[in-house]
């Protein structure tokens, strides 16, 4: 009967984190970048990195499949919604990979947190960066090479802000929340 109601609870918890991930796409400033393009200081890595903290490596589905929804409902970014859901969802796969390492074997740490989702920022800003040069300077945009690496390079600002604020955020939400969980004899991953 333990079962049924972990997997009910890990349910309700994706479906809610992918709403979360969703609504906090809304929270951004898309500013156009000088060579072509946009780039965007947003709150959803925070929710992305969160997802991955809480859920474990399904943590992904919430985070990729939340931003692709939001993609789908902003014509700046409807066209890549494929790609959000993959570089997304492997910001919370790695996060939460991370996590359910530490899950099987001990309670997980603010530290544990901290580096899950420093990995998770880690890997979605190779792909971001890897997508934003291949897909949206060179294939989209048609730059070229030079140019196109140049983008790159006006994207890091707001790259930096938004690892350093999902750094800060995601770990310490994630401690918290599992905090009041063990309280209530509730266990995610």
């Amino acid at each position: 009967m333990r079962s049924r109601s972990n997997s009910t609870l890990k349910i309700a918890v994706l479906a809610m984190m992918t709403a979360l991930v969703f609504a906090s796409n809304y929270l951004r400033i898309t500013m156009p970048i000088a060579i072509g393009g946009n780039t965007s200081f947003t709150l959803a890595n925070i929710m992305c990195c969160l997802s991955g903290l809480l859920l474990g490596p399904i943590g992904g589905l919430a985070s990729g499949l939340g931003s692709a929804l939001y993609d789908l409902t902003n014509p700046l970014f409807v066209s890549e919604c494929w790609l959000t859901f993959l570089t997304k969802g492997a910001m919370g796969l790695g996060a939460g990979l991370v996590m359910w390492n530490a899950s099987h074997r001990e309670e997980p740490t603010y530290p544990r947190c901290l580096s899950g989702a420093a990995l998770g920022c880690v890997i979605y800003y190779v792909l971001y960066f890897a997508k934003s040069y291949f897909y949206n300077a060179l294939l989209v945009e048609g730059l070229a090479p030079a140019a196109a690496l140049l983008t790159l390079y006006a994207k890091i600002p707001a790259s930096i802000f938004n690892s350093v604020i999902a750094l800060v955020a995601a770990p310490l939400l994630c401690v918290l929340i599992r905090t009041a969980l063990k309280r209530s004899h509730l266990k995610l991953a």
